[in-house]
C-alpha cells in the first residue's frame, strides 16, 4: 500500500537524494515546504535528537507520516567538529562554500594521514507526531578530507570528502553510485527494509 510521506527538510539536495533513493518504493514524498511548513530550530545535542525534532513538527503541522533526517560531517583531528553544526559551520545555515572554506582553513598543514572523517546519518521515521516507538535507522562514511575541493556533484562538503574505495571526492561520484555507498544510502537501505510493515 502506497502512502504520502512528508520530508522535513528544506534542503534541496536531500530531497534529491531521497526521491531517488525512495524512486521505486511506491510511497510519494512530499517536501514539508510545500504543506507550508518551516525547518524547525535543531537544538538536540545529538543526530538522533534533531531527526526526532524536525519529524515530530513536520508531522504534527501536517497529519501525514514524516521522515526526517540529521547528518552532518565529524573530522578527527577537529575533535568530531563541524559534526551537529556542518550546515552552519561558517555562521550562516547552508553556505556550503564558506563552510568549506572554514574547514579546509581549520585542517590547513594536518597532513592526510590525520585528516581522517566521518559523514554520519541518522534518519527518522514516526507514523504520527505522537509516535513512540520511532522507526530509526544509521549510517556512516568514512574517508579523509582533501585540501582542496574536487568534482561538481552533490552538495554540501562533498566535493572535500575523499572516498578512498573510489579515489574520488564524493562530488566526482556518479550519484546512483554516491547513493549506494553514501551515510544516507547505507540508512535508507535499512530503512527501507522496513517501510511497508511500518506504514501498513
Amino acid at each position: 500500500m502506497s502512502a504520502r510521506l512528508v520530508l522535513a527538510s528544506g534542503n534541496a539536495g536531500k530531497l534529491a537524494e531521497f526521491r531517488a533513493l525512495l524512486a521505486d518504493a511506491g510511497h510519494a514524498l512530499l517536501p514539508q515546504a510545500t504543506l507550508g511548513v518551516e525547518d524547525i530550530e535543531e537544538t538536540g545535542l545529538s543526530f538522533v535528537e534533531n531527526a526526532l525534532l524536525k519529524a515530530r513538527h513536520a508531522a504534527r503541522a501536517t497529519g501525514l507520516p514524516a521522515l526526517a533526517d540529521d547528518s552532518g560531517l565529524c573530522v578527527d583531528a577537529l575533535g568530531g567538529a563541524p559534526g551537529l553544526y556542518s550546515a552552519r559551520y561558517a555562521g550562516g545555515h547552508g553556505d556550503a562554500h564558506a563552510n568549506i572554506e572554514r574547514l579546509l582553513h581549520e585542517l590547513d598543514g594536518v597532513p592526510p594521514e590525520r585528516r581522517g572523517a566521518r559523514f554520519r546519518c541518522v534518519i527518522v521515521l514516526l507514523r504520527h507526531a505522537g509516535d513512540p516507538e520511532p522507526l530509526i535507522a544509521e549510517g556512516s562514511w568514512t574517508g579523509r578530507i582533501l585540501n582542496a575541493p574536487r568534482g561538481a556533484q552533490g552538495f554540501g562538503y562533498d566535493p572535500v570528502f575523499l572516498d578512498p574505495a573510489h579515489g574520488l571526492s564524493a562530488a566526482e561520484l556518479a550519484p546512483a553510485l554516491k547513493n549506494r555507498i553514501s551515510h544516507r544510502g547505507q540508512a535508507m537501505a535499512q530503512l527501507r527494509a522496513r517501510l511497508h510493515e511500518a506504514l501498513r
